[in-house]
């Protein structure tokens, strides 16, 4: 091989070996009409990053591809570098440390929050793998720490089904968390929250973006001040804008399709 072929290598190989998710080019039609239209963007190691647009932008074709539910049509979508995300199924995507969290909160409401929580961490899945596995003090630990981390520490014996709707996002937020995910999807996680909850929801996520990377589905464009990250605005299936929000907000483009005057 010449001793020049890495720095003749093409720019996307560069690019996508400095990311944790890297689309390029990605098409997906549903009936002749394209929900993702040669969609590219670029997810840092480590980096929180939000995700807005009006509906119908793409914004859940987008997730679908990446947690291997939907396959594009064409482009590449690559995982931590070099792992190509559409030879992959859904479950073997999840193992890889992808983990999603949708909009609707969905939690064993019989089961205590700590319950839901000792389901949740990583290990076998089999029936009696569950039944007959005994929470090791590592384990414990564990889920001690993403208690404090979704702010229900005080509410870990309480039925999962007496909490608010906020507490129940926050708990679904903590049961993907304690399977420590890499790279963590958030659809509209503050939707139906009050005020308080929605402020400390952008604090919890600051948090577990400190060492994973984050990405959020958002409307509240409040809440996207608060995460304080870089937007990426989404509109008929491509990027229109990326920047901080100011920037974006800022957009004639933006505004004309989106934020409105």
């Amino acid at each position: 091989m010449p001793e020049n072929a890495v720095q003749q290598a093409p720019r996307h190989d560069v690019l996508a070996a400095d990311s944790i998710l890297y689309l390029d080019g990605v098409t997906v039609s549903f009936d002749g009409f394209k929900a993702l239209n040669s969609l590219s963007f670029i997810v840092r190691p480590g980096e929180m990053r939000t995700i807005i647009g009006p509906n119908g932008a793409g914004k859940t074709t987008m997730m679908d591809v990446i947690t291997g539910k939907t396959r594009p049509d064409e482009g590449t979508v690559l995982y931590d570098g070099n792992v190509d995300l559409t030879k992959h199924d859904e479950a073997a995507i999840a193992n890889m440390g992808i983990g999603r969290k949708f909009q609707k909160p969905t939690v064993f409401e019989n089961l205590t929050v700590f319950e839901n929580l000792e389901l949740a961490l990583k290990g076998p899945r089999g029936t009696f793998a569950v039944l007959l596995a005994r929470l090791m003090g590592e384990q414990r630990d564990r889920i001690d720490a993403v208690l404090g981390t979704i702010r229900l520490t005080d509410r870990a014996h309480t039925s999962a089904g007496a909490l608010s709707h906020g507490q129940k996002q926050w708990l679904e937020i903590g049961m993907l968390f304690a399977q420590d995910p890499r790279f963590l999807m958030l659809d509209e996680p503050v939707a139906g929250m009050t005020d308080a909850e929605t402020e400390q929801t952008a604090e919890l996520l600051r948090e577990i973006a400190r060492d994973r990377s984050v990405l959020v589905v958002e409307h509240d464009m409040e809440f996207v001040r608060n995460l304080d990250c870089k937007v990426t605005v989404l509109h008929e299936g491509s990027v229109l804008a990326e920047g901080s929000l100011a920037k974006v907000q800022a957009d004639e483009r933006v505004i004309e399709v989106y934020l409105g005057r």
